[in-house]
């Protein structure tokens, strides 16, 4: 029952990994934008793109930290105490950029419209950093068990959480920018799709470059997880760099929806990877997933609720996907240039 739930904790993880990181990454392109004239139609398409779904792609964050909270309580309050740092910027980020991307649509000056937008995008390029650095600390094994017992800095201010964190942003900024070639090819606008295009090519290579020197760090900084993702997790690593590789291919063959598919299986994969790198522990070496886990009631009580969610929760998720997808959720629909103009960030 417990390896159950805990592939229920990971796939939480991996949904919030691809929706929140196409969202944090929509807000990375709306910072480099550039300024109000400039950056008003990708301004305009993000806007258009994020507005019907920007708040259901966080439910996946909620629902991965109420059964990590519920089912490995240990372990909750280990990277709670230890990673509160990071993890406070982290709820700060998403609450700001939550806040910015509201008032944005309804504030009528220009001067509170600068400031709306620029907290949602530096918000948006801060809180997926903090978030890869707690993802860091936790594969490198910095997360000792017990109420505050790591560094209160080195446990997320490491070669790893760094790697972790930049990894994040480009991977976001990537993930984001495939979805929005598509939903440019969607609106039938061939500017917006070359945009975006190229920027997801570029995303797409620095994220593999990233990752390619973060082979070197994973060996010198964290030995075991490197062991772990070179042997029982090569697969999916593997299969992750394929998936990627071949979305910039489509790409670059103007193949928009192919190109979101394999960016999200490179995503997934990778998650996954992770996953299977630290099976049977759940916090470095030390403490594994039957340690941690709460007694079985609490999680028969954690399974049935997860079906109650996925017999209610998931056909609205799905449906509203859908219906964005269709251009079917109002105003939104509309072409990009029928959106209200940015200010210059």
């Amino acid at each position: 029952m417990t390896d159950v739930v805990a592939v229920i904790l990971w796939i939480g993880v991996t949904f919030y990994a691809v929706f929140g990181g196409a969202d944090f990454g929509a807000g990375f392109w709306d910072l480099v934008a550039g300024g109000s004239e400039r950056g008003r139609r990708p301004r305009a398409l993000i806007d258009a793109a994020l507005a019907p779904v920007w708040e259901a792609n966080h439910v996946w964050l909620i629902f991965s930290l109420v059964v990590l909270w519920t089912s490995f309580t240990d372990a909750f309050s280990s990277l709670m105490s230890t990673l509160f740092v990071p993890l406070t910027v982290a709820a700060f980020g998403i609450v700001l950029r939550g806040s910015g991307f509201a008032f944005l649509h309804v504030s009528t000056r220009l001067g509170a419209r600068r400031a709306y937008g620029a907290v949602f995008a530096v918000s948006s390029l801060v809180t997926p950093f903090f978030l890869g650095a707690v993802a860091g600390g936790i594969a490198s094994g910095r997360v000792p068990v017990g109420n505050a017992r790591g560094d209160l800095v080195s446990s997320w201010v490491n070669p790893t959480s760094i790697l972790g964190g930049v990894l994040a942003v480009v991977t976001c900024a990537y993930l984001a920018a495939t979805f929005l070639v598509a939903e440019a090819r969607r609106r039938q606008d061939a500017d917006l799709e070359r945009y975006f295009r190229v920027r997801a090519i570029g995303a797409g290579a620095v994220a593999g470059a990233v990752a390619l020197a973060g082979i070197a760090i994973l060996d010198s900084d964290s030995p075991h997880l490197f062991n772990r993702l070179t042997h029982q997790a090569l697969p999916l690593v593997v299969l992750s760099a394929l998936c990627g590789v071949s979305a910039l291919v489509a790409l670059v063959r103007r193949t928009p929806s192919v190109a979101r598919v394999l960016a999200v299986g490179a995503v997934a994969t990778v998650v996954g990877g992770w996953g299977v790198a630290q099976y049977p522990h759940l916090l470095g070496t030390h403490l594994t997933l039957d340690a941690a886990s709460a007694p079985d009631a609490t999680l028969t009580a954690v399974l049935a609720v997860f079906g109650v969610a996925v017999l209610t929760c998931l056909p609205a998720l799905v449906l509203l996907y859908v219906l964005d997808q269709r251009g079917r959720l109002g105003p939104t629909a509309n072409p990009p240039s029928g959106a209200p103009q940015r200010p210059k960030q």
